[in-house]
């Protein structure tokens, strides 16, 4: 079964050119990525789950017309996700476990509320080349801390580090404080 970025984005792809079984075939390969996904963000509401993988693959469904190929497909398909679960907990005015509190925020931010007047990319070119660096890869390309600090031969509390300085900064930026 496909699995990585770049099988996903040849299905993707594929299907956005037609091709039914790739659609079908892409559609099968998100659904234990996407479990994944929820399972590691809904601590406590296991029950969600199935509803939550369901609604992300109608969205990615309706709305694959707006991915750009020149893109990576998991941003576009774990940012989907993230509204997803954002929705979700509004719409069930649910808390959510203080571990993911600010990945949701960052969420919020950038997504929600600002996404209109934001260009990301001027964003994380403000901060500095390592900052920028370990943000993309956790928080956007989704890499674990440890392949994170592998692939930039740096310490794991650096990357934690780094990516918390980081956070912070952008945060900071999007609030007008800085």
């Amino acid at each position: 079964m496909a699995s990585s970025e770049e099988q996903l984005k040849i299905l993707m792809v594929d299907s956005l050119e037609g091709d039914a079984s790739a659609h079908e075939a892409l559609l099968r390969a998100l659904l234990p990525l996407l479990r994944a996904y929820f399972r590691g963000r809904l601590r406590g509401f296991a029950d969600d789950v199935d509803d939550l993988v369901q609604e992300t693959l109608m969205a990615i469904h309706h709305r694959r017309t707006s991915y750009d190929r020149n893109k990576p497909f998991s941003a576009w398909l774990f940012s989907i996700a993230r509204y997803k679960s954002i929705d979700h907990f509004r719409r069930n005015r649910r808390y959510v476990p203080i571990d993911d509190m600010e990945h949701l925020l960052i969420s919020n931010g950038f997504e929600d509320q600002y996404s209109a007047r934001l260009d990301i990319e001027g964003l994380m070119a403000s901060l500095p080349a390592k900052q920028a660096r370990v943000i993309r890869d956790t928080k956007i390309m989704g890499m674990s801390v440890a392949e994170t600090a592998g692939c930039a031969e740096i310490s794991e509390s650096d990357v934690k580090i780094s990516v918390h300085r980081g956070m912070q900064s952008l945060m900071r930026r999007i609030r007008g404080n800085d």
